[in-house]
């Protein structure tokens, strides 16, 4: 299949505008903090939640407003979580997509709402209200960057992505952005993420092209093992790409599942390589397991461990730790089997062969793991089944920045 790259972002499928502003939720007035998406036509919708038991009152309304798997809007802020607020935080999320609504002139149920932020901190419902006309007023083509901006919070640079795949004689054009830096282990940090497309397609296909999409990239990444009250993934299809429906699962939905995934796996990276205080991108690749399963438990070990987050950020070839990262994963597996390499642009080395240690070159060695993209590559030599997860090196900027997070 073709997946050709384009500029546009959220915006770039047909029929799609967004805006981003500044509304007062954050200090810093030099940085937006309220988004809105907005589809000109109503849109199949669905959308994939974080699995804390823990959530952020906006998941609460826009499950309740998935329930007809339709949607025309998505309003954002940042600066505020709205999270363990009672009441008072649904009350409010429910606000946010009333006022939303009379400002677009569309159903309240047709619009949904995420937050990311401070946890456990009462949300100013009254700036966001009184600064959404404003943000409703500048919806337009262009608007993808204000978008991508105002829904960060610890993030570094914006996260997006557009682009086209043709089926059926029609160009079909998908649009993403997302957000994430810190209290990522997304199993559905906070990680937001939103999935625009001009495709026609069935709402029942798109939710499972969604969940099986993600399952392959976001639910992959993790910065620091904490999964967030508020992870959100949200995607709207409108249909103006004028394809025949897809409402069986033929080529063509197989070819937009593949366009999704890659879509979703580019930009799950993205945050990887964005954890607060990250130096550097981390790939685990388990080959040769029993099963998908242990697969990626495997590996998610591995990115999880403290040491070895560590040793990569100190460029340290210590695989012990990776040995060690495997054995308390619980996962049955030979480790006399295990063969570890660490790969990146400068080359690869074999570090571990049948469990023990080999005489390699030290300085080969650092070289590798001076690069900003390291691939930790593990054979276990026991079945056929491989998974790749994506996490970050461990740095003296993560405890900076989250040892004073609220101030």
């Amino acid at each position: 299949m073709n997946i050709k790259t384009i500029l546009g972002g959220i915006t770039a499928p047909k029929g799609f505008l967004a805006s981003g502003i500044y509304c007062g939720l954050k200090k810093n007035k030099e940085m937006k903090d309220l988004a809105l998406i907005y589809s000109e036509t109503p849109c199949s919708a669905s959308g994939v939640f974080t699995s804390n038991m823990v959530k952020g009152a906006p998941i609460y309304i826009s499950k309740e407003h998935l329930s007809n798997k339709k949607a025309q809007a998505v309003i954002i802020n940042s600066g505020n979580a709205n999270t363990c607020n009672g009441d008072d935080g649904l009350g409010k999320a429910k606000r946010m997509t009333i006022s939303t609504a009379k400002a677009l002139n569309i159903a309240t149920e047709d619009v949904l709402v995420a937050s990311t932020g401070v946890i456990g901190v009462p949300l100013n419902i009254d700036i966001i209200e009184s600064h959404i006309p404003a943000l409703a007023k500048g919806l337009s083509k262009e608007g993808s960057s204000n978008a991508s901006s105002a829904i960060m919070t610890t993030d570094t640079f914006k996260k997006e992505l557009a682009i086209e795949i043709t089926i059926a004689g029609k160009t079909v054009t998908l649009g993403s952005m997302s957000k994430g830096s810190g209290m990522i282990e997304p199993n559905m940090c906070t990680m937001l993420a939103f999935v625009t497309t001009d495709i026609n397609i069935s709402s029942e296909l798109l939710e499972e092209a969604l969940t099986k999409t993600a399952k392959v990239s976001y639910n992959r990444v993790s910065v620091d093992g904490d999964t967030s009250t508020n992870d959100t993934l949200l995607i709207l299809a409108n249909g103006l790409a004028e394809n025949p429906i897809i409402d069986t699962k033929n080529d063509d939905y197989y070819t937009f599942v593949e366009a999704l995934e890659y879509l979703n796996v580019y930009l799950a990276k993205k945050i990887a390589q964005d954890g607060e205080g990250a130096t550097k991108l981390i790939e685990c690749k388990i080959l040769g397991a029993t099963s998908e399963e242990n697969a990626l438990l495997l590996s998610k070990s591995v990115i999880n461990s403290p040491l070895v987050k560590t040793a990569i950020f100190g460029c340290d070839a210590n695989w012990g730790r990776i040995l060690c990262a495997l054995g308390y994963a619980k996962v049955d597996f030979n480790p006399e089997k295990v063969n570890v390499y660490f790969e990146s642009h400068a080359g690869s080395i074999l570090v571990c062969e049948n469990g023990s240690s080999v005489n390699f070159n030290e300085d080969i060695a650092l070289t590798i793991l001076k690069e900003k993209e390291i691939l930790i590559k593990v054979e276990l030599s026991m079945g056929d089944y491989e998974v790749s997860t994506w996490g970050c090196d461990l740095s003296y900027d993560y405890v900076k920045i989250n040892g004073d997070y609220r101030s």
